[in-house]
């Protein structure tokens, strides 16, 4: 099963650009925002569409009803059970296609945001972590829960295990207990919790915030902070460097620093 993703379903995410801030809200909350396999597709052309277009400058990733996801769909899981070699092919591409996705997100030349109300468990919580930022309403709760039913979350913990420290992650998924938002801010899951019903809001104002940066800097940075930031000291170092180098030759830095020097506002190329 090597098939490319679907196109984009509106039915499964919904998108609202306003002033360069793209929030994509994930719209299955029947089934509480699961990834299956239509869901994951429809995210990666989503992100795809976001890459090319020149007036996103930041994403805001929300879900409707009482999560942002609860992970893969079990029962779509399940019923692959009665294929002929028992799963094994599907299995095999949901995971490829959720890897994708993930690294889609960290990929991305713009920052994404999570906005958590409810919950946010297994890949669901993979989602948050692989984001470059995350606001969460006070009543969100995060979980890596497989190992309650015998499927330990060994792809989550790799999102996971670089967001918070490694025992930290090791316990979320060895116990698979539920953590409350402030707990989950006090790992570094996310950036910080806000009032019940607050997350999209906030994080919507994070996003125009950042959004009136220069986007070559905030591609330059966030492609140098991910390549560095899991090196020894000295690659990370040099890496850093580079982009300094790279930084400095864009216009925008110019202009920037131009303007700081001159008390000014400064007037981005993009």
């Amino acid at each position: 099963m090597t098939a490319s993703p679907a196109p984009a379903s509106p039915e499964l995410v919904r998108r609202e650009d306003d002033s360069g801030v793209v929030t994509l809200t994930l719209a299955q909350s029947r089934n509480r925002n699961a990834l299956g396999l239509a869901m994951i597709d429809t995210l990666i052309v989503a992100f795809a569409d976001i890459a090319r277009d020149k007036a996103a400058r930041v994403v805001v990733l929300a879900g409707e009803g009482p999560a942002l996801s609860a992970g893969h769909d079990l029962r779509e899981i399940q019923a692959h059970r009665n294929d002929p070699d028992r799963g094994q092919a599907f299995y095999e591409l949901i995971m490829t296609r959720c890897a994708t996705l993930m690294q889609a997100i960290v990929a991305l030349p713009k920052p994404v945001i999570a906005a958590v109300e409810g919950v946010a468990t297994a890949a669901g919580c993979q989602l948050v972590a692989s984001c470059d930022l995350a606001i969460a309403g006070e009543a969100a709760r995060f979980a890596l829960p497989g190992v309650a039913i015998g499927l330990f979350c060994s792809s989550p913990l790799v999102a996971v295990g670089r967001a918070v420290s490694r025992k930290a992650a090791m316990e979320m998924a060895l116990t698979g207990r539920l953590y409350a938002a402030a707990e989950a801010e006090r790992m570094g899951l996310v950036n910080r919790v806000v009032p019940a019903g607050r997350a999209l809001a906030e994080a919507r104002a994070l996003a125009a915030d950042i959004a009136g940066r220069s986007a070559a800097t905030l591609a330059i940075g966030k492609r140098a902070f991910n390549e560095q930031i899991e090196e020894p000291l000295s690659v990370a170092y040099a890496l850093a460097a580079k982009a300094m180098v790279d930084n400095l030759a864009e216009a925008d830095s110019s202009e920037g620093i131009a303007a700081f020097l001159e008390k000014r506002q400064p007037h981005w190329s993009a």
